[in-house]
């Protein structure tokens, strides 16, 4: 009777279940496994006949494809300063704002805003904010450090790639902080002020070891999502000047579709940064819980 019981509640989670089950093979699983079979084959995209080809596209990924390495060089720079900044920031604006007497919902409100809007509209806002608001500015106001070339120098256009992604992203990551800070047990904060920590100490001492498990939540969503940059990159610079600040999905997007129309050859590079994003992912998942397990 009770296993009768339990396989038909069982049955009625799976069935809950099913429609996200149906979207992610759909959207998700499915085409993962058919981009490995693509990367093997000479396909272009349209035509429906292609060759299947085995490792050739690898071998010449490895061996004779420098555009794609150095995307990839510029894309781990990215993930590194991105992963830092976002999580810096958004920890610090939890934690102003959990100090607040009075106005924490506006400033929630603020600071998660710009998640809501489309990255590639704001990509677009911040390009016509650098390269004709901050003139303006900088004209009028007098501060003439502002009129830089923000997209067209490889060195400004990495730091308006880093202003924008982090203006988009830190808020998100703002309120998974900001539920790990209000999880903190207060009767430890209350003994910790007993004890006569400052602020500080407890803030080192006491919330950053109870909110190890947001840290984790947080590093692997910018993790991903860093790797797989796009809108970001294509809305203010293209990949440019040149290819300077080109990251891997540009490049993928451009060897399918916008130049050279090797699809196949596109999913190879896919298919690569895929298994980097993986082990990358794995090792930071380990590391990350060991340290939770310490704490």
């Amino acid at each position: 009777m009770k296993g009768g019981l339990n396989y038909g509640r069982n049955r009625k989670m799976f069935l809950f279940v099913l429609p996200a089950l149906i979207c992610f093979l759909a959207i998700k699983l499915i085409p993962a496994i058919m981009g490995i079979f693509y990367s093997m084959t000479n396909w272009n995209g349209l035509n429906p006949s292609y060759k299947f080809i085995g490792l050739e596209n690898f071998k010449t990924l490895f061996t004779d494809d420098p555009d794609f390495w150095n995307s990839m060089g510029f894309t781990l720079k990215y993930v590194l300063f991105a992963i830092v900044l976002m999580n810096f920031i958004a920890l610090l604006l939890a934690v102003l704002i959990e100090n607040l007497h009075h106005g924490k919902g506006i400033f929630r409100t603020i600071f998660y805003m710009p998640n809501m809007i489309s990255m590639i509209i704001g990509g677009f806002m911040w390009q016509f904010i650098f390269t004709q608001v901050l003139y303006q500015f900088s004209q009028n106001a007098g501060f003439g450090f502002l009129d830089q070339p923000w997209t067209s120098d490889s060195n400004f256009a990495f730091a308006a790639i880093l202003i924008v992604a982090v203006w988009g992203g830190a808020g998100y990551l703002m309120v998974i902080y900001i539920a790990a800070i209000q999880g903190v047990p207060q009767t430890l904060n209350e003994a910790a002020v007993i004890d006569g920590a400052t602020p500080f100490k407890r803030f080192l001492y006491v919330t950053l070891p109870m909110i190890r498990q947001a840290f984790t939540i947080c590093f692997f969503i910018t993790l991903n999502n860093a790797f797989q940059v796009f809108d970001v990159v294509y809305s203010l610079t293209g990949g440019g000047p040149g290819r300077e600040t080109q990251v891997v999905s540009i490049n993928i997007y451009e060897e399918a579709f916008a130049r050279n129309n090797r699809f196949g050859y596109a999913t190879a590079k896919s298919t690569i940064l895929f298994l980097i994003i993986l082990i990358i992912t794995f090792i930071q998942l380990r590391v990350m819980k060991q340290k939770e397990e310490e704490a």
